[in-house]
């Protein structure tokens, strides 16, 4: 094992990701050998982070390593720590012979990531070879290493209730973007229609989504007007009481 590296002490990278249509989650491959059978398992990008680094750090660098996304959108979790985490199957523990530590208990931090995949393409077509994204109504068939399963479910659970009370839907658009748009995010997270027009009526009321004087461009529909999010009015208006409920 690289002797830079911390044994009992990792951070995985749960990121997010929207397309215009669908909530994606980023994965990466994790082939292994165990009694005699090749398994493909799919984890989120982790490792183990390096005795000189920040825990922010090693989330940017595992994660750009891992996948090739950098500069996205990152925020801490939670520990999780459970004494059977890497144990809840027994091909998981080819992992800890891997790293010359099968005795050590790994603890992770995993960080929250968001991400726009409409218009960013490179975030959604030049990633690793390793690295995919998958739906997140697909993820309850995948085969998910150690307590990864989990970790997606308190992250998903985790960015329903931020886009409750924090502009965090923005992360997940371009800088410019239409109504629709917008009331696609909270259909696909919180998987319910919203009525338009009350959509758009408590959108009228939020004065940091500011109206711009453009249109769509290069559509087969009528194009929509553009809006964009401002941080600044936003900062101004903020408060501990503030609800952002649609």
């Amino acid at each position: 094992m690289d002797k830079r590296l911390i044994p009992n002490i990792s951070v995985d990278a749960v990121v997010f990701g929207f397309d215009d249509f669908h909530l994606n989650i980023l994965l990466v491959t994790r082939p292994v050998y165990h009694e005699g059978k090749n398994y493909i398992d799919w984890k989120f990008p982790g490792d183990l982070i390096r005795k000189d680094e920040d825990l922010d750090v090693s989330a940017e660098r595992i994660l750009y390593e891992q996948t090739g996304l950098q500069k996205i959108y990152l925020k801490q979790l939670k520990a999780f720590g459970d004494t059977n985490r890497l144990k809840r199957q027994p091909r998981d523990m080819t992992w800890l012979y891997a790293i010359d530590h099968p005795e050590e208990r790994v603890i992770t931090i995993p960080y929250f990531g968001l991400v726009n995949l409409s218009e960013d393409v490179d975030y959604k077509t030049s990633l690793n070879g390793n690295a995919r994204w998958f739906p997140v109504d697909e993820v309850k068939d995948l085969p998910l290493a150690f307590d990864h399963r989990d970790i997606f479910t308190f992250a998903l659970e985790t960015l329903r209730n931020e886009l409750r009370n924090q502009p965090l839907a923005f992360e997940l658009l371009p800088p410019k973007f239409t109504l629709s748009q917008l009331q696609r995010i909270y259909e696909v997270v919180f998987e319910k229609k919203l009525d338009k027009r009350n959509f758009r009526k408590k959108i009228a009321g939020l004065r940091y989504i500011v109206p711009l004087h453009e249109k769509e461009t290069e559509v087969s529909h009528r194009p929509a007007q553009l809006y964009m999010f401002s941080k600044d009015i936003y900062q101004k208006l903020h408060t501990r009481q503030f609800d952002f409920t649609i």
